[in-house]
């Protein structure tokens, strides 16, 4: 291809994929994130509250990507290590929720939560599929990865524990998928610090 040089036409092509899809992703997360947290507020659900702090971390986190796509990998694993620390906020946050309705307990709307959970898992599997195909191309793109595919898994969780506040007409249900998520970011956030650490080791 006239005006390239080395592998120069080929890499500015996968950023200009990278940051197609990342404006997708970015957009969807925006949009459900304030859905999701009125459904929380509305429901009364710590989960879907966690589930919805989640999709902000996601909008900040594609928000980052995007930003240093076109960068140096120091840059790009920098980065990774901010969004790692923002996974442990959103961790921090989810845990002050369950101490609180620990003190405070209440019963959800166990149909609201069903129902956005659904919502999300839909939203949220759109951006999984988008992000499939990027998610060994480097440090940026992995990080971004990881916080898609947790995503997944916090929709079901929701999903499940409205179907237990149903059961057991109790907030139980709902405060121990909020644990197994505080849980779940834990694991990432470790996952994607160390990560980026490592990368910043060998650069």
């Amino acid at each position: 291809m006239a005006g390239c040089c080395d592998n120069s036409c080929e890499l500015d092509a996968l950023r200009e994929r990278q940051s197609a899809t990342l404006k997708i992703v970015l957009a969807i997360n925006a949009v459900m994130f304030v859905v999701m947290v009125v459904a929380a507020l509305y429901a009364g659900s710590t989960a879907l509250l966690s589930d919805s702090l989640d999709n902000l971390g996601d909008a900040v986190t594609y928000g980052l990507s995007l930003y240093v796509v076109a960068m140096g990998a120091r840059v790009k694993a920098k980065v990774a290590l901010f969004k790692g620390m923002l996974i442990f906020l959103a961790a921090l946050v989810v845990a002050g929720q369950i101490v609180y309705k620990l003190i405070y307990p209440a019963v959800p709307i166990f149909e609201a939560m069903g129902a956005f959970s659904l919502l999300g898992l839909a939203a949220n599997g759109t951006c999984l599929f988008l992000l499939w195909r990027h998610r060994n191309e480097d440090i940026n793109m992995s990080s971004v990865w990881e916080c898609s595919r947790n995503d997944i898994a916090s929709n079901l969780a929701v999903f499940v524990a409205a179907a237990g506040v149903w059961a057991a007409g109790s907030g139980w249900p709902d405060l121990l998928v909020a644990c197994g998520l505080l849980l779940i970011f834990m694991r990432s956030a470790y996952r994607v610090i160390a990560s980026a650490r490592q990368e910043l080791k060998t650069l």
